[in-house]
């Protein structure tokens, strides 16, 4: 991950968040409507059973044979599980469907209890429609046959009705005197009850069989005051998972999304920079190959009158009559010489353009032949070169690739201390690449040196020509590869190629 990708995968990985919060926060809000949607299914159960209440009550009384018979019809359907019709104390007085436990958790304070597969609701006079009473009137009882006494049957009819002979609307014998008098219970009474004298039903009052006090007992024991029902919520669990199914189908293929772009920017990312790297060493090719031209005329130019001058400094050096400064000097002349002609090469070499051959090269045995090829070099210095015998198979030009690994393994040597040790590491970063170092533990380049020690005649060693590390990046930029310098922990230097690519 590179500075310029890292902010992308970053915004990436900030989209994915995203989505999958608001997935979340959808699946929620889904839920939640369901669960509403369930809570106002219980409003029209609760006014059914009002309106079962209000249209089987008789004198305020309602069989319990008859409304559990009723709720029963409840049951049938699929989401009502079980009812029950409590009194004052939270007793059971009627039910249907299964068996209700009033000691679930939350059910007494709050009223809903969610469970695995049902919600129960309690006391749902203020969903919808009140179930304990009508307009103030009398409360409803629920009494078994066995609790409804026989009305009496020795109870003596009224007398007869006899007109008068002479005025037929007076009023009989045993109600004289009391004709214009207004019967009781009737102006008196409030117009609701009026009312269901009109209509045919009795008075509000406690029923003519009971006493004052067993209607208080019953009105206490039997008395509707709240209900419990019990709501299926497997429906509501067969949407949930539903949604649930889709929020993390479309989280999945965000997530897959995500992971392509980021895959397909990586590989845009690592196409552009093979793209530059390219460019850069067909750049360096094109000059390289005017540079060559103009080396090969100055070789040209140059080796005649150097190896003219190096003949004539060996004459005058073994000339009998010469004495000993006049050979000194003339052995300092082909030194001289020598020196000058090794530059030449090297310039020579550094300014041939590099056609790079790949095939399948073992990194093992080419470090095997320059150890052996530096042998005489490290042992003059005794330092140690390790080399693992598990190297991975690149792709590259073996002639380039053994030049390059020839000159970092000599800089390493003649800028490292008597006793030291050379390491070749390599680490696989990908499937298809793998980067390799060369490490020493001797001084180390500087921070502020560390780019420019790969500039032409740039160098730190006083025998030097400068161009051994400017080939090296020459080499490695002709494959497509990156060389890097770096500090070696807690001494030395490290020369890194990444973005070399293993053989198939």
């Amino acid at each position: 991950m590179t500075h310029r990708t890292r902010p992308v995968y970053v915004v990436l990985l900030a989209v994915w968040v995203l989505v999958v919060v608001w997935q979340i926060v959808e699946h929620r809000r889904v839920e939640q409507n369901v669960r509403e949607a369930l809570i106002n299914r219980s409003k029209d159960i609760s006014s059914t059973v009002g309106r079962v209440l209000r249209s089987e009550r008789r004198f305020g009384i309602i069989s319990q044979e008859r409304l559990e018979s009723a709720l029963a019809e409840l049951i049938k359907k699929d989401e009502l599980t079980g009812v029950s019709i409590l009194n004052t104390r939270g007793e059971i007085v009627a039910s249907a469907g299964t068996p209700i436990d009033l000691e679930l958790k939350g059910l007494v304070p709050t009223g809903v209890h969610w469970g695995h597969d049902s919600v129960a609701l309690m006391n749902l006079v203020d969903l919808g429609t009140n179930v304990t009473s009508e307009s103030g009137s009398r409360p409803t009882i629920i009494l078994s046959r066995e609790d409804i006494p026989a009305p009496p049957t020795n109870r003596p009819p009224p007398p007869a009705f006899v007109p008068h002979p002479d005025n037929t609307n007076a009023p009989p014998p045993h109600l004289a005197g009391v004709t214009n008098r207004t019967p009781p219970n009737m102006t008196n009474s409030p117009p609701q009850e009026r009312g269901d004298r009109r209509r045919g039903r009795m008075p509000f009052g406690r029923p003519f069989w009971m006493s004052e006090e067993d209607y208080k007992t019953a009105i206490e024991k039997k008395g509707v005051h709240s209900f419990v029902m019990v709501l299926s919520t497997r429906p509501l669990i067969a949407i949930t998972n539903y949604d649930l199914w889709l929020r993390l189908i479309v989280s999945a293929f965000a997530g897959i999304a995500v992971v392509g772009f980021g895959v397909a920017w990586r590989n845009l990312a690592r196409t552009g920079d093979l793209e530059v790297r390219l460019v850069r060493a067909s750049e360096l090719n094109t000059r390289l190959k005017e540079m060559n031209l103009a080396a090969a005329g100055l070789a040209h130019e140059t080796r005649n009158p150097l190896n003219i001058i190096r003949g004539l400094a060996q004459i005058i050096s073994r000339h009998p009559e010469a004495t000993p400064e006049i050979r000194e000097k003339s052995r300092n002349v082909l030194d001289e010489a020598d020196r000058v002609t090794a530059q030449l090469n090297e310039f020579i070499n550094y300014s041939r353009p590099r056609e790079v051959r790949r095939t399948a090269v073992k990194l093992s045995a080419i470090l095997g032949e320059l150890a052996r090829a530096l042998g005489s070099d490290l042992e003059d210095k005794a330092m140690k070169l390790s080399v693992p015998a598990d190297l991975p198979v690149i792709e590259a030009d073996e002639q380039l690739l053994r030049q390059m690994l020839f000159n970092l393994i000599l800089n390493a040597i003649q800028a490292g201390e008597s006793g030291g040790e050379i390491r070749v590491v390599a680490e696989k970063v990908s499937a298809s690449e793998v980067q390799f170092d060369i490490r020493d533990n001797g001084p180390g380049v500087p921070a502020d040196q560390r780019t420019e020690i790969f500039k032409p005649y740039v160098t730190n060693h006083p025998d030097g020509t400068g161009l051994g590390l400017a080939v090296v990046q020459q080499i490695a930029t002709a494959h497509g590869w990156d060389i890097r310098c770096l500090a070696n922990e807690p001494k030395g230097a490290i020369f890194r190629m990444t973005h070399v690519r293993l053989a198939s």
